[in-house]
């Protein structure tokens, strides 16, 4: 064979494997590029299992699925800052997708819209913080950790020089390490938006978190990070020695009855996604919440210590406590300002798990809203969203 003629497949197979070796890495990172345009949205939320990698959750072998009722009427108004909104219009510009109510632990509200369905599984975005936190707990009960006053570096000696040397555990729990982080999704250079163009490349999210630098004094200070969590997550995974997908399959997804298969994002070196890579169906998102609604019990096994549920639900310092504008922080749940103890899992885009322990009711939003960066437009607001749960929790109630 002529000289050429060989070159010429040497090219051809090198641009080949090229091609084989780089598509799926152009096809995320596209997806991450579009992934929150208006006409693309809805469905790149629910199919990030089409364009990256992921780690399958098992639905359980004993599935425990809610008992159900027919549907109430919700509430036709709710009011907030002294305006009154017409809830299902809130639902409807809020690019709602799946809807649930839970009273006294049976579904009494569920649906679905803009083509999701009972077996969608959608991105939680942040609300996986709180599965994580919970894991957490279950691996200190078993002695995996010792303690949340341990320095982050004990278990990643990989972190020492980072900003994450020196911090507590808890103060990663609380959001409050002190490393400097800009968390805004509509700003395209935030420190949020180049990880996530990273991860889509299939970076290292573990490099990642050893570039930060510390900013403030860690535990004196609220500030949302994050890659935090991802730290829990690589604590999680050093402590047990198994991966999040493997130790959340045996310590949460079998014991709370799991209806359908669920997946975690991971990047280039299988690591999840820990701050917000889970995908379940909506009626799964639900157990985490009715999970701490009862102490960290279900069908009669304790699954999260009770204690570390009290302190997961506790804003134990003043820099964590909620105010009139602000919501405040236990580990990884968001605590509104409230008499009754109410609490939340959040997520970007107004993805919300919202538990009432007086009216025993639990609300699972899951949304799709293009507008969710507007300041400006009441239907992103997750203080608004607030409000319409409280209605619904009282009606739901009875009250």
């Amino acid at each position: 064979m002529k000289t050429w003629k060989k070159v010429l497949i040497t090219i051809f197979f090198i641009l080949l494997a090229l091609g084989i070796w780089g598509y799926p890495k152009w096809k995320m990172l596209n997806h991450v590029m579009h992934l929150f345009d208006d006409d693309k949205i809805v469905e790149n939320f629910r199919t990030f299992n089409e364009v990256t990698p992921i780690s399958e959750l098992t639905a359980s072998k004993t599935p425990l699925p809610y008992s159900k009722k027919s549907n109430i009427n919700l509430p036709d108004s709710f009011k907030f800052m002294g305006t009154d909104y017409n809830t299902e219009a809130f639902l409807k510009d809020s690019w709602t997708t799946g809807f649930l109510v839970i009273q006294n632990d049976t579904v009494v509200f569920e649906k679905y819209y803009l083509k999701n369905t009972e077996t969608t599984r959608n991105i939680s975005w942040s609300m996986a913080k709180s599965f994580i936190s919970a894991l957490i707990g279950i691996a200190i009960e078993e002695g995996h950790i010792k303690n949340v006053m341990q320095n982050v570096e004990e278990y990643l000696p990989e972190l020492k020089g980072s900003g994450y040397e020196g911090v507590r555990i808890k103060d990663v729990l609380q959001m409050s390490t002190g490393v400097g982080f800009n968390e805004d999704y509509g700003d395209f250079n935030s420190d949020i938006n180049r990880w996530g163009r990273g991860f889509a490349l299939g970076s290292s999210q573990d490099a990642f978190a050893a570039t930060l630098k510390r900013e403030l004094e860690p535990g004196t200070v609220n500030h949302y990070v994050s890659i935090n969590t991802h730290v829990l997550g690589m604590i999680l995974t050093k402590a047990t020695g198994k991966t999040i997908t493997e130790y959340m399959q045996e310590k949460l997804y079998e014991p709370l009855g799991m209806e359908n298969d669920g997946y975690w994002l991971i990047d280039g070196r299988n690591m999840e996604m820990a701050l917000g890579g889970l995908n379940l169906t909506l009626r799964d998102f639900a157990k985490i919440g009715s999970l701490y609604l009862h102490g960290g019990k279900w069908n009669n096994q304790q699954i999260v210590p009770n204690e570390w549920v009290k302190m997961s639900l506790t804003a134990d310092a003043p820099h964590l406590q909620p105010t009139d504008d602000s919501f405040g922080y236990g580990y990884q749940w968001w605590l509104p300002k409230s008499d009754i103890g109410e609490f939340m899992a959040v997520g970007v885009y107004n993805q919300n798990i919202y538990i009432n322990p007086v009216t025993k009711t639990v609300v699972v939003k899951l949304s799709a809203n293009p507008r969710f960066n507007d300041n400006t437009y009441v239907p992103s607001s997750e203080d608004a969203a607030l409000e319409m749960y409280r209605k619904i929790a009282n009606s739901a109630a009875g009250l």
